[in-house]
C-alpha cells in the first residue's frame, strides 16, 4: 500500500490553499467597482454614439407636466402678467375658487377679502387688502404669481394648491372685487336682482341692516391666560383683568374701561 510522505502531504496542501486564496481574491474583485452602470457625463463604448446618458424621446414629459413655460402654468406672456384666464370661466370654476380661497386665504385675508382674517387680528402681519383700489387694479396674471411664488410675508402655496385651483382662486377673487361695487348695470338683461336693503326686509330685518356696521377692532374671544389661569393670585398680587394670568383679550378689555 503507498503512502504519502509527510513532506508531499504539506505541500499538496499549501498548493490547495493558494488555489482557494486566488479564487477568494478573484471573487473580492467583482464588487460594485466593476459592476456594469453607465457613470453620468461618462463617455462608454457599449452605443456608437459614445454616450452614456441617451437621449430622451422626441416629445417626452415628465409624468403629471405640461410645458411649464405656458400661460397656464405662469401667468405670464413675454414676461408680463396678463388680466385673462386661461381657460373660460363658469360657476363651477367660481364656487371651486371660492372653496379654495375659504380654505386657504380667508385665514389672513378673511373671507371679504379685506386683510383682517382670524390670524392678522392674533397678531400676524397685515395681510393685503384685495378690495383696495390699487390691488384692485392689478391683472389676474399677478394674483396667481402671488398665490404660486409668495409676497412679503405670504408664503407661496404652490404646494398645496394646484395650478388650476390657483386660477380659480384668481378669478373668485376678481369675482369678490366687483361685488363690492357692482351696479346694476353690470347685471345681465333678465336676471332677478334683489337688493340688500329687499333682502333685509325679507328675512325681518330693517332696510339699513346691511350697513352701517364695522369689524371690531379685537375680538372677545378669551386668550388662553383667560381660559386656563397659570397659578392662583397672591394677596401682594394684582386681582382682576390686570392680574399677570390674564391674556391679551383680558387687557385689552381694561383699556377699554370694561371689566
Amino acid at each position: 500500500m503507498h503512502t504519502h510522505s509527510p513532506k508531499s502531504i504539506f505541500r499538496w496542501t499549501l498548493a490547495s490553499a493558494a488555489v482557494a486564496l486566488m479564487v477568494v481574491a478573484a471573487g473580492c474583485r467583482q464588487d460594485m467597482q466593476d459592476e456594469p452602470k453607465m457613470i453620468p457625463q461618462r463617455g462608454t463604448r457599449f452605443f456608437a454614439s459614445g454616450r452614456s446618458v441617451r437621449p430622451q424621446v422626441e416629445g417626452t414629459v415628465a409624468r403629471n407636466e405640461g410645458d411649464e413655460d405656458d400661460y397656464f402654468h405662469t401667468g405670464l406672456i413675454a414676461n408680463q402678467e396678463q388680466d385673462k384666464m386661461p381657460f373660460p370661466v363658469t360657476m363651477t370654476v367660481l364656487l371651486r375658487g371660492q372653496e379654495q380661497f375659504n380654505i386657504y386665504c380667508t385665514p389672513c385675508h378673511s373671507r371679504v377679502g379685506n386683510g383682517r382674517g382670524m390670524i392678522v387680528e392674533r397678531g400676524y402681519k397685515p395681510a393685503g387688502d384685495l378690495i383696495e383700489p390699487r390691488i384692485k387694479q392689478e391683472p389676474l396674471g399677478h394674483y396667481f404669481a402671488v398665490i404660486s411664488n409668495g409676497y412679503g410675508a405670504m408664503p407661496d402655496y404652490a404646494a398645496q394648491v394646484s395650478t388650476k385651483d390657483r386660477w380659480a382662486i384668481a378669478a373668485y377673487i376678481r369675482a369678490l372685487q366687483l361685488s363690492q361695487s357692482a351696479t346694476l348695470q353690470d347685471v345681465s338683461p333678465g336676471a332677478n336682482v334683489q337688493t340688500l336693503a329687499e333682502v333685509s326686509e325679507q328675512m325681518g330685518y330693517s332696510p339699513n341692516f346691511p350697513e352701517g356696521w364695522t369689524l371690531p377692532d379685537v375680538t372677545n374671544v378669551p386668550s388662553a391666560g383667560d381660559m386656563f389661569p397659570s397659578k392662583t393670585v397672591g394677596a401682594n398680587e394684582p386681582k382682576g383683568p390686570e392680574a399677570p394670568n390674564r391674556g391679551v383679550a383680558g387687557k385689552r378689555a381694561v383699556a377699554k374701561g370694561t371689566k
